[in-house]
Parts: structure tokens; sequence; C-alpha cells
């Protein structure tokens, strides 16, 4: 009777290893290919002028998390295909990949973008970049549906290059007030000579 119960045990344990094992292989096959499809993103738009790949990786519709007030907001796909074509027109871009993690439908990927400008817009507004991102992607259905966007801004040139282009549009505000005060000393001098 107990090796009858013990041989019972052991299929139902058999049966729930395999079907935790296919779960696993299924999780794993899952997050495989939201690996893929995030890496495919960055190739496509950012590490090849291939911007028109686009809807290929992201929905119609998807919620973006950026930097400053760009929090929970719905934009269109070709958003990142414009964003992508505005910096291919101004320069050149490579990605440099750190790491990848997938966890369910969540790809985290850690990756450095260079952008080496072109253009005289892409030289002053832009200037040469380097800057550490961190991406994580919500993928449904083989498409990005979520993009949460960390850069690590602080770590480039343009810090410093918006400090001085603050600094300078401060002081050209504040020469309109002298030059209108000198000209109505200007005035009062003349009137108090007359």
């Amino acid at each position: 009777m107990r090796i009858f119960r013990y041989r019972q045990l052991a299929i139902v344990l058999s049966l729930a290893s395999a079907s935790v094992l296919a779960q696993t292989n299924e999780v794993s096959d899952l997050q495989t290919r939201n690996k893929q499809i995030a890496t495919a993103f960055y190739e496509q738009l950012w590490n090849s002028n291939n911007t028109d790949r686009y809807a290929d990786f992201v929905a119609d519709r998807y919620v973006v998390h950026d930097i400053g007030d760009q929090k929970n907001l719905q934009e269109n796909a070709v958003e990142q295909k414009d964003i992508a074509d505005f910096f291919w027109s101004h320069g050149d871009m490579q990605v440099d990949y750190d790491y990848q993690i997938a966890e369910g439908d969540l790809v985290a990927t850690r990756w450095r973008w260079r952008f080496e400008p072109t253009t005289f817009l892409g030289r002053w507004d832009l200037c040469p970049n380097y800057i550490p991102i961190i991406n994580v992607f919500r993928i449904e259905d083989g498409k990005i549906v979520e993009i949460w966007n960390h850069r690590h801004d602080i770590d480039t040139g343009m810090t410093l290059r918006f400090v001085i282009k603050g600094f300078v549009f401060g002081v050209l505000l504040m020469l309109i007030p002298l030059w209108l005060l000198r000209r109505r000393w200007r005035r009062l001098a003349l009137a108090t000579k007359a």
C-alpha cells in the first residue's frame, strides 16, 4: 500500500515539475523575444538610419515617462521616428550596450548614446554627446507600449552649455534696461544744460 502511495506521489511530483518547467521555458522564451524587440528598436532607429521601421517595434500609441514634464503621456508611434530623424539629420549616432534585463513584459536596457554633429545647428545646439541612458520598455503583443526614459544628461557637456547660454541670455536682457537708462540720462543731461 505504501509503495503504491509513493508511486502516486512520484507521478504527481513529476507532472508538477514538468508543468513548472514548461511555464519557465515559456517565460524565458517571452523574455528573449522581448529583449530582441528592444535591441532591434535601438539598432534600427538609433544605431542605423532605418527610422521608417519604427512601426515594427512601437505600438500605434504608447505611454511615455520621460524627464521633465513628460510623465505618463500618450504619444503616437511616429514620434519615435521624428525624434530619431531629427538627430540623424544633424549628425551621426552610435549605440553601445552595457546590459539588458528582462522580467515578464518589461525589458530594461542600459546603453550609451553617442552623437557626432555634422551640421551647424547640430554643433551649436546639440554638440557632441555621450549620454548614458536607461530605458525600460513594457512590451505587449510584440510592440513597445510603454517607455520609461532615464537619461543622465548631467554627465554631458550640455549642462555647461545651458549654463553659458542662460548667462548670455541674462546679460542681453540686462543690457536693454541699461541702454534705456543711459538714453534717459543723456536726455536729462541735455535738458539741464539748456
